[in-house]
């Protein structure tokens, strides 16, 4: 009997769709689920008369597999990760590799590299982004671990993820350790960010504008023919124009409290750790959670009323401007975001290869748009770029955009509607492009009241100095460091 070309473990949705597309690219799967029954029904109904082999037993899976024999684990992030792996090991010989195809934090992935090594075998941690269609039509793919692992499984990933028009596929070997596992992490904070600023222009249209959910719908698609045009500006204009079985509008009936599974937490606790002033993904995190006090909030409505807006300029020129906004602040998010990885890169020692990060998202996954293709531009004419804003397009492309984007902020600021992400990026804009910002000031403040000491603008950088402000305090200084 064939021996399969790969096994997977764990047949909730994504895991059973995954196993399709691989087994659609001419690839023999093993297929195993804690729950026995579940080997059963998918084997003998939507995987019937395929290339898919059902075992009930960990044993009978790795029995089943070509050498090395490649293990993809498509369970619950945590510690059954890790249970799953200790599970393994010792069914396992010597070169064989297991994959985390699952949404595991990238410090476990490190941790999890080095001890599946240490014992002889490869670990590979891949993030996965596209969702139940990407998984099984061709998702994002971005796969790091042990480079050793890359030449056995690169036929299989290339295979069945995402191509770009020229065929490229939107899966390559990110890095050693947790490298994949974080760029994934990213991906999620930056659609955090993406989901979060296009709800903040849903609103500002809506109670701003006091337009009807089929003029937004009408604008969406307008949007998604312009630079705009991505994955989620499409299921936003087809989410404005959904009505249910009795003519109801769906997104009307929906309570706003937004839910979340943690990824961009990691993203903005990454960036307090790297010190990189990661804002609008923070800020789309925070107002997932400040959506989801909502007793408190209508409490708090009744105690502070919100008077009724009416928009009273050109409302076709602002839906532009509102659309000049959108954009300036996606770019500022991915600026953060590649900020973000290319210190981690440093810290951790990876060495990413930006513009073909920018190419993995630009099919399957969540945040895929065409916008990515000028971020791979971008990286490929200087690797070494250090943020976006500073980039020859970007810089020319966020000057048209930025008296658009003040308008915008100040209108909603003034209409009293909440814009945390697009206004957050337009101060970070506006920090970053200062070239002096007032923390001389706050320096001064940390000397004062803990001898935290300071540099001087007519000394050289590097060295420390204190200053007794108060006649009383004496010189000596605190230790300088940085937490």
């Amino acid at each position: 009997m064939k021996k399969a070309d790969i096994g997977l473990i764990g047949l909730a949705v994504m895991g059973e769709n995954l196993v399709m597309n691989m087994e659609s690219k001419g690839f023999t799967v093993a297929v195993y689920n804690r729950t026995v029954s579940k080997v059963d029904n998918f084997v003998n109904g939507r995987a019937a008369g395929k290339n898919i082999i059902g075992c009930h037993s960990l044993q009978e899976l790795v029995d089943n597999l070509a050498k090395p024999r490649k293990v993809f684990m498509m369970v619950k992030a945590g510690s059954a990760v890790d249970s799953m792996i200790d599970q393994l090991l010792p069914l396992l010989e010597d070169g064989d590799i297991i994959v985390d195809g699952g949404n595991s934090h990238f410090p476990d992935t490190i941790r999890r590299t080095e001890y599946v090594e240490s014992q002889g075998k490869l670990y590979v941690g891949t993030g996965v982004s596209g969702g139940e269609e990407g998984a099984l039509k061709g998702p994002s793919m971005m796969p790091g671990g042990s480079p050793a692992a890359w030449p056995y499984v690169k036929p299989i990933f290339q295979a069945i993820c995402a191509k770009v028009e020229d065929g490229s596929p939107c899966c390559d070997w990110v890095g050693e350790n947790g490298a994949g596992h974080f760029v994934k992490m990213v991906h999620n904070g930056i659609e955090y960010g993406d989901m979060q600023m296009i709800c903040e222009t849903y609103q500002l249209m809506k109670d701003g504008l006091g337009m009807t959910n089929e003029e937004m719908h009408e604008v969406f698609t307008a949007w998604n023919k312009t630079e705009l045009d991505s994955y989620l500006i499409e299921i936003t204009r087809d989410i404005l124009g959904y009505k249910d079985e009795d003519g109801n509008a769906t997104v009307d009936l929906i309570l706003d409290t937004a839910g979340q599974k943690g990824t961009g937490k990691w993203t903005g606790i990454a960036a307090l750790d790297e010190g990189v002033p990661l804002t609008l993904i923070g800020e789309a995190v925070f107002a997932r959670c400040l959506s989801a006090i909502k007793e408190e909030r209508v409490e708090a409505s009744k105690v502070y009323p919100h008077e009724k807006v009416v928009f009273e300029g050109d409302k076709e020129a602002f839906i532009e401007s509102l659309r000049k906004a959108l954009y300036a602040s996606k770019i500022i998010s991915y600026a953060q975001g590649y900020q973000l990885m290319r210190v981690a890169a440093g810290h951790y020692g990876w060495n990413l290869n930006y513009g073909g990060i920018a190419l993995r998202w630009r099919g399957g996954c969540i945040i895929r748009s065409v916008f990515l293709g000028k971020i791979k531009e971008a990286f490929d004419k200087n690797p070494g770029l250090q943020n976006l804003l500073l980039d020859d397009y970007f810089s020319s492309v966020i000057k048209t955009l930025v008296p658009a984007w003040r308008e915008v902020v100040a209108y909603a600021a003034k209409a009293g509607i909440p814009m945390p992400a697009l206004s957050s990026a337009l101060n970070y804009f506006d920090g970053y492009t200062s070239g002096r910002l007032p923390a001389n000031l706050l320096q001064a403040q940390r000397d004062y009241f803990g001898a935290h000491t300071y540099e001087r603008v007519d000394r050289p950088r590097g060295e420390f100095y204190h200053t007794n402000w108060t006649g009383h305090g004496g010189n000596t200084a605190a230790s300088t460091y940085n937490a």
